[in-house]
């Protein structure tokens, strides 16, 4: 019989129970659920709405379930619906009248917004690891990549020179954003809406900041309206997770290029790459492929919540059962992800000599130069232009700027002199951008710092 049947006369249709039915997936929160449950029966007992030993009972038959759910004697049941449920089902069957009295001024409307805040806040700190260890494994990479001269691309035509430990470090910087976004997020899901009850709250003298304490929360929810249908942490986690996948594709999508014939800057390891059924000289970068592929599962994620949420009413609908699959699907695979990428870019293989040949190539110095007759006293836009005359010649007779000579670089503008090709040497034109966030070794050491730094909080 269904704890909440008293108010019908049949029993619900099969294709009803197994629609209503979240126990597939939200069983993952057995133990928020227990969690909960045993701050929310000290708090009554501590207000004097049920007694102490009924409370010591209850919190004494969640434990015993708890640690039969963890060594896997306990199978959940659709009948009960939902963990919840199943939970206090259980407990019923175990300590009798007492397990009856935990529902007292508390409604699964309540109870469900509180499980899934806990669940998520555990699963942030998760995932700010994950991310962490990935920042650091970056850092590492960068480190080993001061003096790699490659080219920087914009349109995916090469631009500017760089060096691979700059490059790297623009990755770092995004990761460590969607550190801070997370700890944002977490700043304001961290409010218990226990004691909301249904909607309206409860007639019981309750002490909701009492058992948000006992949890661990910063506070309380400050309408009860609210506390049971705000699903915001929820979409605000997923809009996180996406910028996460975000930029863990565009990463990867990089890596697949650079691991190309036509790249060949890096090499990924052999444990994470693939080969083919039929061309056996293949080696697919599969690992990063999938993450960038994944990416769209979790943007997915985020919809079908906005989706969901866009046109409900106050106050909880049933409809919000389908928040918890979306989240946990992304969850697990930005967790999945971030464990992957992680070990894939310690072990790839760096091939700087492809790095500084293609460097040498597509004129990345010619902002350099147009600089340099700048600094002489040509204004920029002359020296633009004359620099754009001297990439045209130099493809037309298929050298390259340094191959100029200096009676050829005059035919140009007379301002030319031998002191250019120092100005256009790649290392020269790396080390000459000394501006902070620049790509110099002084800058990008001091950017590693601040990474380090950060990674120390």
């Amino acid at each position: 019989m269904k704890l909440w049947s008293g108010r019908f006369d049949s029993d619900s249709a099969d294709i009803t129970d197994e629609i209503n039915s979240s126990i597939d997936f939200d069983c993952r929160l057995y133990a928020e659920d227990i969690e909960g449950s045993r701050a929310h029966a000290a708090m009554l007992a501590v207000q004097g709405i049920i007694s102490p030993i009924d409370a010591d009972k209850i919190i004494e038959g969640l434990d015993s379930i708890l640690a039969d759910i963890e060594s896997g004697k306990i199978s959940f049941t659709r009948d009960n619906e939902d963990i919840h449920m199943n939970i206090e089902a259980l407990l019923t069957q175990r300590i009798g009248e007492a397990g009856k009295r935990l529902h007292t001024a508390r409604s699964r409307n309540d109870q469900v917004a509180l499980d899934i805040r806990l669940y998520l806040k555990k699963e942030i700190g998760q995932i700010d690891k994950l991310l962490r260890s990935l920042i650091s494994v970056i850092a590492d990479k960068a480190e080993t990549g001061y003096d790699i001269i490659m080219p920087a691309y914009t349109h995916l035509q090469r631009a500017q020179p760089t060096t691979f430990a700059h490059y790297m470090m623009a990755y770092a910087n995004m990761l460590r954003r969607d550190c801070t976004r997370l700890s944002d997020c977490l700043g304001r899901m961290d409010y218990s809406p226990l004691g909301s009850g249904a909607l309206m709250s409860t007639t019981y003298p309750i002490d909701r900041r009492l058992g948000a304490q006992a949890l661990g929360f910063r506070g309380i929810t400050e309408n009860s309206l609210d506390g049971v249908s705000d699903r915001d942490f929820a979409v605000e986690l997923l809009s996180d997770l996406s910028i996460i996948m975000m930029h863990l594709s565009r990463f990867a999508e990089e890596l697949i290029l650079w691991s190309s014939w036509e790249f060949k800057f890096v090499e990924m390891d052999d444990a994470f790459s693939t080969g083919s059924s039929i061309m056996p000289q293949k080696k697919n970068p599969d690992v990063a492929e999938l993450v960038r592929g994944k990416t769209g599962r979790v943007y997915g994620s985020l919809l079908s919540l906005l989706t969901v949420l866009k046109g409900l009413p106050l106050a909880y609908n049933k409809d919000m059962q389908e928040d918890k699959e979306p989240l946990l699907d992304a969850i697990d695979t930005v967790k999945l992800c971030l464990r992957a990428f992680a070990p894939m870019i310690a072990t790839m293989k760096l091939r700087s000599e492809n790095m500084r040949r293609a460097a040498a190539g597509g004129f990345i110095n010619a902002t350099d130069c147009a600089d340099w007759l700048t600094k002489k006293g040509m204004p920029f836009r002359d020296a633009y232009t004359v620099t754009g005359k001297l990439v045209n010649h130099c493809i037309k007779e298929g050298k390259i700027l340094e191959e100029l000579s200096v009676d050829e670089l005059r035919t140009f503008s007379p301002l030319f002199d031998e002191s250019v090709y120092e100005a256009i040497k790649l290392e020269n034109c790396v080390e000459a951008r000394l501006a902070e966030g620049g790509p110099s070794r002084a800058s990008v050491e001091a950017q590693l710092r601040s990474i380090r730094e950060f990674l120390e909080t």
